[in-house]
């Protein structure tokens, strides 16, 4: 446990809290998370010991979020975990590519890719606010898996921000979800792929646990909290969230792009 003084530590929790709200009603709860624990560590502090902690704190958050969720929202489990688990084959995969390529060429597409999504949910106002007709087809749920599972979970390894958002998206457009049932069940898939980076990062010993578990408390409390807000305030509620949290990820990979 590096020496951080009492204000930081405070300062982190009340950071995980937050991050753990986010991530819960639409995603993206790693952009104030681990920023977070990058500037708050001392310096010298190795980052694989923040991405570690990050994964660490986050998985507890969104595990009580996933079960919030399936306690009270009408959310296909079984197809979730499925996804889930070819997200943590992708994920795998992405993490192995990752050390022999530029992600720096990669963010000014993320970057496209996340206004075009943008544009597409304030131009149609319905999307993801209709309840689904039915259960998903044996085509979504392969569509879903090779997408949202194998497809963003290689992006998740490869580069990493804005995954849980991602998943959102691709869930709400590929098996006509709601926006609430589509973060319940991102949440699910999220689980797994937290799960597959967390092990392989406690393996290097690359968690600090002592602060890991501190802060984790906190972003279990946001992660309830969040999925409570979310059922209780509806798809119009999260529809306005997701907005706020791409242009924040635009914003955020475009200083690292052009300012950092």
């Amino acid at each position: 446990m590096p020496d951080i003084s009492l204000t930081t530590v405070v300062l982190l929790c009340l950071a995980a809290l937050a991050a753990g709200w986010i991530d819960a009603v639409v995603g993206g709860g790693g952009l104030l998370l681990l920023p977070a624990l990058l500037l708050g560590l001392p310096s010298g502090t190795p980052a694989a010991h923040a991405l570690g902690t990050n994964k660490a704190v986050a998985i507890v958050g969104t595990t009580g979020a996933a079960v919030t969720y399936a306690r009270k929202a009408t959310v296909d489990v079984r197809t979730a975990v499925r996804i889930g688990l070819a997200a943590l084959a992708g994920s795998s995969g992405g993490a192995f590519f990752a050390a022999g390529m530029s992600t720096e060429v990669l963010k000014p597409v993320i970057m496209v890719v996340l206004l075009a999504v943008a544009a597409f949910v304030i131009f149609r106002p319905a999307f993801g606010t209709a309840p689904a007709t039915g259960p998903a087809t044996r085509r979504q749920i392969l569509a879903a898996i090779g997408l949202a599972g194998l497809g963003i979970g290689f992006y998740d390894g490869l580069v990493g921000p804005g995954t849980g958002t991602f998943l959102v998206l691709a869930l709400t457009a590929l098996l006509h979800l709601d926006l609430v049932t589509a973060s319940a069940t991102a949440k699910i898939v999220n689980c797994c792929t937290n799960a597959g980076a967390l092990a392989t990062f406690a393996w290097q010993g690359a968690v600090l646990w002592q602060l890991a578990v501190l802060m984790a408390a906190f972003n279990l409390a946001g992660g309830m909290f969040g999925a409570h807000t979310a059922l209780k305030r509806g798809s119009g509620f999260v529809r306005v969230v997701l907005l706020t949290v791409v242009f924040a990820l635009v914003a955020n990979l475009a200083w690292e792009q052009w300012v950092a």
